[in-house]
Parts: structure tokens; sequence; C-alpha cells
């Protein structure tokens, strides 16, 4: 992830560090799951030493998610699929679920000892008669449906880097290029094709089991298995966009740009990401880029932009591409084989003054807090080190609202200004020394802007780390609401129990 990389995602935030990512079962079944799938299965069912299994146990977007599992279940349809789940809940046996395999969370999508599931023949790619509607898969990253799209003119809500899976994004919410026009990703879902814990297959949308509907916008995987997202089109020939870099001198400035932009989305067309980047081992800042988007193929250099590019560049990539080739652009900064963590959190406010205090606080700290980390990690071993924003509007949260909400809990009154720590380091010895330090610079951010009046729970769980909170971040009701839902489609808790991984919410 070079510089360009801070698009990854966006965030929210917990007090402290309350941990309700991971339920594990005391007496897990793990071989049996194994056992179980091979008579009725066994042409999908791969062990530890085929050429599948060594392939899949390491097909995921960081080191931290590289784990043991005893084999790998690959179904070649949605049936295959639901059979196979309802195997494994006959048996008792623990599985885990890769999709893009996106979330550096060591035990989110793969498993020690248990059946790691992956979704990598369920390849649906196709649109609508209309081309209105693309139905998609959950084997996909994201470049492959804006490549498939770009010979239509067409694109959708999706990931902004390249690599990022689909399932993952649009089942926590999906921070996009097209928010401030249609709200979250997972808004533009308007049915999903889903394996419930009882092995049934249906096919959920508005009028069609509504509560889970509403759940899946959000809830994750506690509910059921997604094997189809039918998603709406986007027509897009080419946008403007690229990362626009400036100097350490002009970080003042460039934070400003940060508030100025967020207290007043005025544009729906455009789009930022900026980050901050240190490099010289002191705790200072020495860079700042922002990824910059705009929804037009004749329009460059937007008003909405200029607190940005009245800065001088260092660098810019700003030209007219479509958005696959933008996606690839940014995912050739992906750096494989590393291990990484992101974490969370949000402040809100209404006004530039509120949101420039808050990118104030927790920039500073965030900065004084690195030295403690280059003192224990050699230079030559840290890849890369970000700060990264995510401004989200009135426009983007009414823009979800219209196309029937979600289970986020975010109010079109306030402006909430998420942002991502983002570590990568070279060598699993350090990853305790990483996580320790993460947690504590979160715990120091959130109490900052606590005291300050500028804290809010909600964590964007595509960047939340594992120690993090998420589900009470959507508020009260919601949570209450998901976990209604999360028993009425699955009574027994498979979801929350025989799959340990991930943010449950319960």
């Amino acid at each position: 992830m070079r510089v360009a990389s801070f698009l990854l995602s966006l965030v929210g935030a917990a007090t402290a560090v309350a941990a309700d990512s991971h339920v594990a079962r005391t007496t897990p079944a793990v071989a049996a799951g194994c056992s179980a799938l091979q008579k009725p299965l066994g042409n999908a069912v791969f062990l530890p030493k085929t050429k599948v299994y060594k392939y899949e146990a390491q097909n995921f977007w960081s080191n931290t998610e590289i784990m043991s599992p005893g084999c790998v279940f690959r179904p070649k349809s949605s049936a295959e699929l639901a059979q196979g789940l309802k195997t494994l809940i006959d048996a008792d046996a623990e599985f885990a679920v890769r999709g893009g395999g996106h979330m550096g969370i060591r035990g989110s999508n793969n498993i020690d000892g248990g059946v790691l599931v992956v979704m990598s023949n369920l390849t649906t790619l196709q649109l609508s008669h209309d081309k209105s509607i693309l139905s998609v898969g959950p084997a996909y990253r994201w470049i492959d449906v804006y490549n498939y799209l770009a010979d239509y003119n067409l694109t959708v809500a999706g990931g902004r880097l390249g690599p990022v899976g689909v399932p993952g994004l649009l089942l926590a919410g999906g921070i996009n290029f097209y928010g401030n026009q249609v709200g979250f990703a997972c808004t533009t879902v308007i049915n999903y094709e889903v394996v419930l814990a009882n092995g049934s297959l249906i096919q959920v949308n508005q009028t069609s089991y509504p509560d889970l509907f509403w759940a899946l916008k959000g809830g994750s995987s506690n509910f059921g298995l997604v094997t189809r997202f039918d998603m709406e089109t986007i027509p897009s020939r080419k946008v403007w966009a690229g990362s626009y870099t400036v100097a350490a001198k002009y970080i003042d400035q460039f934070l400003a740009a940060i508030a100025t932009y967020s207290a007043n989305i005025s544009d729906v067309k455009s789009h930022i990401v900026p980050a901050l980047v240190p490099g010289d081992g002191t705790g200072d800042a020495t860079l700042a880029s922002a990824i910059l988007f705009y929804d037009s193929d004749n329009s460059t250099f937007p008003e909405i932009f200029k607190p940005f590019t009245d800065i001088p560049a260092e660098a810019s990539t700003l030209a007219f591409k479509t958005v696959a080739e933008f996606a690839a652009e940014n995912g050739e900064v992906v750096t494989d084989g590393i291990n990484d963590v992101f974490v969370a959190g949000t402040v809100k406010g209404t006004t530039y003054d509120e949101l420039y205090q808050g990118i104030s606080i927790i920039n500073s700290t965030f900065f004084s807090q690195l030295p403690k980390l280059y003192a224990q990690i050699p230079s030559a071993n840290i890849s890369i080190i970000e700060l990264d924003w995510q401004p989200i509007g009135a426009d983007w949260i009414k823009a979800s609202e219209v196309r029937g909400g979600n289970a986020l809990g975010l109010d079109a009154s306030q402006v909430y200004l998420c942002y991502a720590e983002v570590v990568e380091w070279i060598g699993s010895a350090y990853d305790d020394i990483v996580a320790s330090w993460v947690e504590e610079t979160t715990y120091l951010i959130n109490n900052a802007t606590e005291k300050a009046g500028l804290y809010d729970a909600f964590n964007y769980m595509g960047d939340s780390a594992g120690f993090q909170s998420m589900f009470p971040g959507y508020g009260e009701a919601n949570h209450l609401k998901l976990q209604k839902v999360a028993k009425k489609y699955d009574p027994t808790g498979v979801f929350q129990t025989l799959m340990p991984g991930g943010f449950k919410v319960y």
C-alpha cells in the first residue's frame, strides 16, 4: 500500500478497547467437519497435501490471516454450499468462510483445525437485460467487477482498491467513490441470495424477508452466507481522479482542507480520501496525499477540491480514467505477503471548527505515539504507517435512507469524520508489539476526542481491528434489532458459535 493505499477504507471508533469480534467455542469439533464433508461432497473437499488446499489456505490479503485449517471446502454452487453447511452443522463442526480474504484480523475468515469454506467457485457475474442490475458472486475482487462493467460504460458502488473482495465490503456497509450520490454500497443491493443455517437457499429483498434484507446491510455474516448480490449499476464512461500529494511543510493547510471539505460537502460528484504518512522515524508527518475522485468525464479541478489543489503539488496522478483503471492504479500499491492492522475511529460535528479540532486531536495524538513504535521495530521492518480520513455527511446518509436505509445508524444532521490507523510490518516477531501499540494509541485518541465532546462510537467494520467494539456503535435500537433478526433466522446460533470469526451481534 504505499501513499495512495490509504483509500483502503474508513472508519468508526470504540471507547478504549472493547472486544466483541470473536466468540470462541470451548470444545470445538474441528476434525469432525472435514470427515463429515468427505462422503457427500468429497470432490469439493481438499486436504493439506493437495494443490487446492495449499493455494486457498494462503490466498489472503495479509499474513496475519494465514492459519492452518483442517481442510478446504470449495463448493461449486450455492446448492452445494447449502448442503455442506447443513453437513457441518449436523456434525457440530467449526468452520470459517472466506470471500475476498480482506479483513486483516486473525481468525476473521480463517481457522485452525476446522473447515475453511472458500467462495472461489461462486462466480456469477451477469448484467440484467436492461443492464440496470449486476448479479455478482462472492468469488470476486472489485477489479474483476469493474473490468467486466467497463465494456458497457458502467460501474457499481464498490471497493476503491481493486484487490478488495466483494462480499466483505458489501456486508460491512461499503465505503465507495459514489457515497455522496448513492450512499453506502450495501444500499445499492436490491437482492441477496442467502444460505440460512437450516440449509435453505432463499432470495432476500425489500418484499421477501425485509427484516433480513435490512440486517444484511451492515450486519455482516451473522445471519447466513450470501451467495449472490444483485446491485444497481451506475453509468460511467470515465471519471476524473487520482492522488494529489503535497510536501510536509503544507501539513497544516492540508488538515484545514480536510475540515473545509467535510464541513460543506456541496458537490455530490466528489469523493476524497486524505492521508498523512510519516517517513523518517521521528514521528513527524513527511507527506500528505489525497485521493480525489470526481464523477465526470469532462470536468477537471472542480471548485470543491480547491482547498487541496490550491496547495502546490509534489506529485499528482489526476486524469480522466475509468473506474477500473483507477481501482487498478490504487491496487498497485498493495504489498503482498505483509502483516497489517487497521484500526477505526470517528469524530463528528457540524462546523468547520469542530471538525478541525477533531482532526487536530487525532493527528497530534497519533504522531506523538509513533516514536514508541519506532523504538521497538527496526525501520526496515516497517512497510507503511498511515493515518487516513473519510468524511460522511448529510448527502451520503440521505442517499442511503432513500434506498431503504441500513443498519449502521448514522444521523444526517451530523458530519462523521472517520479515520483509520494503518500499520504494515514485516515479520511475525513484531505482531504483539504492533497490537499493543495500536490499542494504546486508539485508547488515547478516543479518550481525547471524548473529552472534547467530538467522539462517536460508530466503527466502520471494514477498517476495524479485532479488539474494537462494533455493533454498539450502530445505536442501541439497531443493535437490538440485529440480535432479534439473527435469533429469528439462526435460532441455534450457528453463525455466532460454529463460525467463530468475524464481528458478532451478540
